[in-house]
């Protein structure tokens, strides 16, 4: 059968030049529709804020915070009205109630947390005297005697080892199983601080000290933990000082135990809830730090610090 002309070119011929056409602008459309797909499913950020606290009395202060990845721009709405544009920041609460806090990142990522402002404590509870009679020094699998001094019913002890109350009543025994510089805490219901007693437990059969003490290589990690938490004070990038000692010495625990030393008074915390107070400290100067490592294992369990601040009484500083 002959083929039928138009213009001199055969009609099949135009028609298998438009089915071409209509396949590649086909396959051009689906690959357009797998990309927008691609790029909402797997490309999707969440965000990264917190709140110090959830519950806070009308004398402090909400501290509250953002490493969300990449974001540029904040939106912290206070419940009330108020409102502030900062990464990282505090906020001062004028009447009690329940709040919710809302930050909203980059114009799109939002997050909510509930607050709790309970009226301020008018008249608190006057301290007793209380102190700690016991070594400052043991080793591993010996037991520690430690003696309450004071007038209370309640006593309760935390060694520093389990992150839990380890013991109760006036007289402590308690065995250590790893080595470490430990802030042993005693708080009573008749006092409103706990007491702390620093005790240095070392095991005299291991042929590694688990401690790092300065020598060549050792206080070049010291150095170093000690400069990135100076920088995190100093107004520095926080993620950028922050992650880097999380994953470096942490193994990308941001919980590991933090006992800090500052102006003479002894405080545990967590590493997350230490460096973020690190941003609104003001004026503080990072002195010494030291790491304790896990047995059989390059991870840090334990960071000691040693700090002051050359302004006391100075409050909270803001972050811009």
């Amino acid at each position: 059968m002959e083929d039928d002309y138009n213009n001199g070119r055969p009609i099949n011929t135009n028609r298998q030049n438009y089915v071409l056409l209509y396949i590649i602008v086909g396959i051009l459309l689906l690959a357009g529709l797998i990309f927008l797909f691609k790029s909402s499913i797997f490309d999707k950020r969440s965000i990264d804020a917190k709140i110090l606290k959830s519950e806070i009395y009308l004398n402090e202060e909400l501290v509250y915070s953002d490493n969300t990845t990449g974001a540029k721009t904040w939106l912290w709405e206070f419940g009330n009205g108020d409102h502030a544009n900062t990464q990282n920041g505090t906020y001062h609460f004028k009447a009690p109630g329940a709040y919710i806090v809302r930050v909203t990142v980059d114009g799109k990522l939002q997050q909510q947390f509930p607050i709790d402002v309970k009226d301020t404590v008018v008249a608190p509870v006057k301290d007793t005297l209380l102190t700690i009679n016991g070594p400052t020094q043991g080793i591993v699998n010996e037991e520690v005697r430690l003696e309450a001094q004071g007038q209370a019913r309640i006593f309760e002890w935390s060694f520093g080892e389990t992150g839990r109350i380890d013991v109760k009543g006036p007289t402590a025994l308690y065995i250590y199983h790893a080595p470490g510089t430990y802030f042993i805490k005693l708080a009573t219901d008749n006092s409103r601080h706990p007491v702390f007693h620093k005790i240095l437990i070392t095991d005299p059969d291991s042929t590694v000290n688990a401690v790092i003490t300065p020598g060549e290589g050792e206080r070049k990690v010291i150095d170093d933990i000690r400069s990135h938490l100076q920088a995190i004070a100093n107004g520095a990038d926080f993620n950028t000082q922050y992650y880097y000692l999380v994953n470096k010495y942490f193994c990308g625990d941001e919980k590991v135990t933090v006992n800090v030393d500052a102006n003479g008074e002894e405080k545990q915390t967590d590493f997350y809830s230490y460096c973020m107070r690190l941003t609104f400290g003001g004026g503080i100067s990072i002195d010494e730090a030291q790491v304790t490592l896990r047995p059989k294992s390059t991870c840090s369990s334990l960071l000691t610090v040693k700090q002051h601040s050359a302004a006391t009484g100075s409050g909270i500083k803001k972050t811009k």
